[in-house]
């Protein structure tokens, strides 16, 4: 009875040794896997998108082709969403060691090309991403200030500008508290706003006083237009 004992033992301890490397096998495919859909989401976002707009640029932003390359492009981002919605619904937001920046850039391009709805669903997954280290502060306040100008209130961080007719320029979109907007792009690990601009090259400097009246118009049209 004793030595049957040992032969079950062993069978048993043999039965799952031989397990293990299935499972590890799993994992290891797991983060190529993704990586692979990331960069097919990447592909069809990105080539219809640059496509139509070269169309746009040279056989005008009316013309057939255009409307045409742009249908394509909907459709493609659609399916993208619909990926990349799955992706964060099932394993949360993908570690950075695995997808790096270029798989954030991926989701967070997708997301901004989302409706208003979608990315605010996912506005509190992006701010814990960055808590923990796994998504660039950048991508978080680009979401926050795009957010911001789609529901008509005043953006966070200064990333968000606008052309106004009136002047034939482009500007901010009007800003909370400018004072203090530097000390808030800090906190965040982001460039100073003359830098930004700089970078953008984009013909317009930082003027305080001017953003602080512009905040303040803002805000005054927009107590007078929900009376």
């Amino acid at each position: 009875m004793k030595y049957i004992f040992i032969i079950s033992l062993v069978i048993v301890v043999g039965c799952t040794n031989s397990s293990k490397p299935k499972k590890a096998s799993i994992k290891k495919e797991s983060p190529v896997n993704l990586i692979a859909v990331l960069d097919t989401i990447w592909k069809a976002e990105q080539l219809p998108i640059r496509l139509r707009d070269s169309i746009g640029r040279t056989q005008g932003f009316e013309s057939e082709a255009f409307k045409t390359q742009n249908e394509i492009y909907h459709k493609n981002h659609d399916i993208n969403e619909t990926k990349v919605m799955q992706i964060l619904d099932s394993m949360g937001w993908p570690s950075k060691k695995i997808i790096g920046e270029q798989g954030n850039l991926t989701i967070c391009n997708v997301l901004q090309h989302s409706s208003l709805e979608v990315r605010e669903k996912y506005l509190p997954l992006m701010r814990k991403a960055v808590k923990d280290k796994e998504l660039s502060a950048r991508f978080l306040v680009r979401a926050v200030d795009r957010i911001a100008t789609d529901k008509n209130e005043l953006q966070i961080y200064g990333g968000q500008m606008k052309y106004y007719p009136e002047t034939k320029s482009f500007n901010f979109w009007p800003i909370k508290d400018p004072k203090n907007l530097e000390k808030r792009r800090a906190e965040m690990g982001m460039e100073t706003i003359s830098e930004f601009l700089k970078r953008k090259r984009v013909d317009l400097e930082w003027n305080l006083e001017e953003q602080i009246k512009r905040t303040e118009a803002f805000k005054l049209a927009k107590q007078n237009g929900n009376k």
